[in-house]
C-alpha cells in the first residue's frame, strides 16, 4: 500500500510539474526576474470589498479568501496579473469580456479558439465545473471544480483581481 502512495504521489507531481514553466516561482503571477507591465495599482482591500459588492449575485457574496485558495488550483497555469506571462495557459487578466480563444499570443486548442463567445460568469462557470464535458478538445487538462459555492467564489476572486469593470447602472 505505501508503494501505492509513493507512486500515486510520484504521478501528481510529474502532472503538476508538466503544467509549469521553467523560469521560478510564479506565485506573485509574473515569472520569475519579470516585472509586470502594470499600469494601474492593485486594488486595495477596501476597492475589492467595493467591486464584489457590486458584482451581481450571487458573486456578490463571494468568499474571495476561499476564491483565492481555490485559484491555487489553476496558479501552476495562469497568472491573474496586468501585463502577467502566459504560461500552460493564457494569462487571465482582462479575461471578462474577451473572446473565448482571443488573447492574442496564445495558441489555443481548436476548440477553443473556435469557440465563438465571450467569457463571462455563466461560460466561466460551465467551463470550471467541466473543462472537458463543456469544450470537447480543449487542451485544458483540469479536471474541474465541482462545487458550486467555490466555482461561485473562484469567479468573484477572478472578477476582482483581474481587472472586471461592472456594467454601469
Amino acid at each position: 500500500m505505501r508503494q501505492f502512495h509513493l507512486a500515486a504521489a510520484a504521478v501528481v507531481s510529474l502532472l503538476l510539474a508538466g503544467c509549469s514553466k521553467p523560469g521560478g516561482d510564479t506565485s506573485s503571477g509574473g515569472s520569475a526576474g519579470s516585472t509586470p507591465a502594470a499600469s494601474t495599482p492593485a486594488p486595495t482591500d477596501a476597492e475589492k470589498q467595493a467591486l464584489l459588492a457590486a458584482l451581481p449575485a450571487p458573486y456578490n457574496t463571494g468568499d474571495l479568501m476561499n476564491g483565492q485558495s481555490k485559484f491555487a488550483l489553476c496558479r501552476s497555469c495562469h497568472t491573474i496579473t496586468e501585463g502577467g506571462p502566459d504560461m500552460t495557459g493564457p494569462n487571465l487578466y482582462g479575461v471578462f469580456g474577451r473572446k473565448a480563444g482571443g488573447k492574442p499570443g496564445y495558441k489555443y486548442s481548436p476548440a477553443v479558439a473556435a469557440a465563438g463567445f465571450d467569457w463571462d460568469a455563466e461560460h466561466l462557470d460551465k467551463w470550471l465545473d467541466n473543462p472537458r464535458g463543456f469544450m470537447p478538445g480543449t487542451k485544458m487538462t483540469f479536471a474541474g471544480l465541482h462545487d458550486p459555492k467555490d466555482r461561485i467564489d473562484l469567479i468573484a476572486y477572478l472578477k476582482v483581481e483581474t481587472g472586471y469593470k461592472p456594467p454601469n447602472g
